[in-house]
Parts: C-alpha cells; structure tokens; sequence
C-alpha cells in the first residue's frame, strides 16, 4: 500500500515539474497548432505604407483589421466584436511571422492600440479588444501581455469593425 502511495506521489510530482516546462517549451507556432488556428495570408497594403517597421528592437505594425464590417453596438454584437478583434490577431500574427521568420523571436508585445467603430452609445471598448489581448496570451503567454488601449471611433476604412496597432519587442 505504501508502495502505491509513493508511486502516486512521484507521478504527481513529476507531472507538476514537467507539465510547466513543457508549457514554457512550447513555441507560438505549436500553440497555434495545438488551437487548431491557422494564419490567414499577409494581405498587401492598400495604399502607400508597409504593414511593418523594425526600428532597433522594436517592431512596429501598421493597423490591421478583420473581414468583418459594421459598428459594434449597432450592427454587431459586443461578442461578434470580441471574435472579430480575434481575428484580427490571427493576422497581426501572420505579419509577426512574415516579419520575423520565426514567431520565437518576440520578446514582448509591448503596446496594442485597439479601435472599435462603435455606435455612440456603445462603451464595452476593451470587453472587444479583449479578442485580441487573449488570443495573444494564448499564443504568446507572458509574453503576449501588453500595455493597452481602447477606443471607440465613428469610422474605420471600409467599415471594419475594429483595427488594431502593435509594438512587439524582438529578442536580440
């Protein structure tokens, strides 16, 4: 009987030791993977900007924004904002990669900017963004934690219902 319980004991204490290291071994991409999530294609810029800027360390990222359109509160639930601000972290992650050729080069986020077109009315901005700020997290771990802001505003280009801005800081 002791035997068993000392085998329980060194089974649980083996899975507490390495359940966190494989956690922390795990890289952006095989969470993507174990999510079941794929990245949608780098669209081109639809006007005269790039979708990236590296300056020293910091990765800076032009706005980006999911195929869903109306204003939140209006048009679209809070929750259909929430899975859009997701999605538009699936493609914030998608120019990561491009721009860095591997997802384990990030540091840190460091700051997100998250716009919601909203109707006047509407004042769940981060209950959005939180869309975003999730899915990072999931992917990222600590490392997709960010500083960050959210706002509505009466318009985004061809009516997205959000967009968003990163900063990430890369590994040196």
């Amino acid at each position: 009987m002791n035997t068993m319980k000392n085998i329980s004991y060194f089974l649980l204490l083996g899975f507490l030791v390495v359940a966190p290291l494989y956690s922390f071994c795990q890289t952006p991409e095989s969470r993507l993977d174990s999510m079941g999530l794929s990245l949608p294609e780098v669209s081109i810029p639809s006007a005269n900007f790039v979708k990236w800027k590296l300056v020293g360390n910091l990765l800076f990222l032009s706005g980006n924004g999911p195929d869903v359109f109306g204003k939140v509160g209006k048009d679209l639930t809070a929750e259909e904002g929430y899975a859009a601000a997701r999605e538009t972290g699936l493609e914030i992650i998608a120019v990561l990669q491009k721009a860095t050729g591997d997802l384990s080069r990030i540091k840190q986020f460091v700051k997100v900017l998250g716009m919601v077109n909203s109707d006047p009315n509407f004042t769940a901005h981060p209950q959005v963004i939180n869309g975003f700020s999730d899915l990072m997290v999931a992917v990222f771990g600590e490392n997709g934690k960010h500083a960050r802001s959210a706002v509505g505003v009466a318009a985004l280009p061809n009516n997205m219902a959000v967009e968003i801005e990163v900063i990430v800081e890369l590994k040196d």
